[in-house]
């Protein structure tokens, strides 16, 4: 089995870049694991509470569980994913049944912080795409996904993506075996990191 972790800046293309790399594997053989699912449990915590976690944090994820979880996919056993709502900012009841597979990729903005988890996989990807690039998609995705103002985006973006960015995610660059820029767009990357997953599961 080989462990992928594919981390970058919110808006940066890791998405994209895990898409393109799902649909040159057979669904049987690779499985993602998304890092927004392992946002702690806050049940015990009031709305008004919720409502002020920093999602961009590496405090408001669950590392411990999602460090047990690959593990166990690891060691061939499956997993039951949690679920997470950003409505609610709580863990939902529902879970994701994940069974083993012999390419899982684990894709969020600090994928590469934790370092129990980063020493549990093979490649280490860091998508690098320019921060007034990532500004627009935030924008563009908050304002028509999320009904937000353009004001509240640019808000957000200068007291918390900003500074968390450059606190905790850019310096998780070093990390990476393999560095992408651009985002999505890098075609030629994207097209070498395929080839090079593919050879991993064929045996090439």
């Amino acid at each position: 089995m080989t462990i992928i972790g594919i981390a970058g800046g919110t808006g940066s293309g890791k998405t994209t870049v895990v898409k393109h790399i799902a649909q040159a594997l057979p669904p049987h053989c690779v499985a993602v694991v998304p890092l927004d699912s392992y946002y702690n449990d806050t049940t015990d915590l009031t709305p008004e509470e919720r409502q002020a976690i920093n999602f961009d944090h590496p405090d408001a994820f669950d590392w411990k569980l999602l460090t047990e979880q690959i593990r166990k996919l690891k060691n061939g056993e499956a997993i039951e994913q949690p679920t997470y709502s950003y409505i609610e900012s709580n863990r939902q009841k529902e879970t994701i049944h994940v069974e083993p597979k012999p390419v899982i990729i684990i894709e969020g903005i600090m994928t590469l912080h934790y370092k129990r988890l980063r020493d549990m996989m093979d490649l280490k990807i860091f998508v690098d795409t320019d921060s007034d690039v990532r500004l627009i998609r935030n924008i563009r995705r908050d304002v028509v996904e999320r009904g937000r103002t353009v004001e509240m985006v640019l808000d957000r973006y200068e007291k918390i993506l900003k500074p968390m960015h450059e606190q905790f995610i850019e310096p998780t660059k070093k990390f990476a075996d393999l560095i992408i820029p651009q985002g999505g767009n890098n075609k030629t990357g994207i097209h070498i990191l395929k080839t090079y997953i593919e050879g991993i599961v064929t045996g090439v």
